[in-house]
């Protein structure tokens, strides 16, 4: 497991998008990954409120996501989205960090499932909720 652990942080953290907004691991492994982005003032959708961008919202969710696809025991070499279908609760908290929350639930020969929730400081009332369909590139050999 500790490979598939090692190819996903790889995986996800080559991904320049994630880089530059600072996204940070919390947790990763059988098919669940916890990925936190800390407030920035660069990544603010409306001024006046403070509120991060939802771009950045949806693309802390999706690398969660994928992350949690990396990191399921089938082991998949590669994976790209297909869907990722987000429902916005409510504005994240200006000057808090959002934490996305995945895993991987079903996976069948190409394609896995996941569930993914975005939340501040306050997880009891996530920032938003999503589900989504990734490809999955077996490793040679694999079944």
């Amino acid at each position: 497991m500790t490979d598939i652990i090692q190819i996903a942080r790889q995986f996800i953290e080559a991904i320049p998008h994630a880089r530059a907004l600072g996204m940070e691991f919390e947790s990763l492994g059988d098919g669940k990954a916890v990925i936190s982005m800390p407030y920035d003032p660069r990544f603010v959708g409306d001024p006046v409120t403070g509120v991060i961008h939802g771009g950045a919202v949806s693309a802390l969710m999706d690398t969660a996501s994928g992350a949690a696809v990396m990191c399921h025991p089938t082991a998949p070499a590669s994976t790209a989205t297909l869907d990722l279908r987000i429902d916005y609760f409510r504005a994240a908290t200006p000057g808090q960090a959002i934490t996305a929350r995945a895993e991987c639930y079903h996976v069948t020969r190409s394609v896995a499932f996941v569930r993914v929730t975005a939340s501040d400081e306050d997880a009891t009332r996530p920032v938003a909720a999503a589900t989504g369909a990734f490809t999955l590139d077996r490793p040679k050999g694999a079944n």
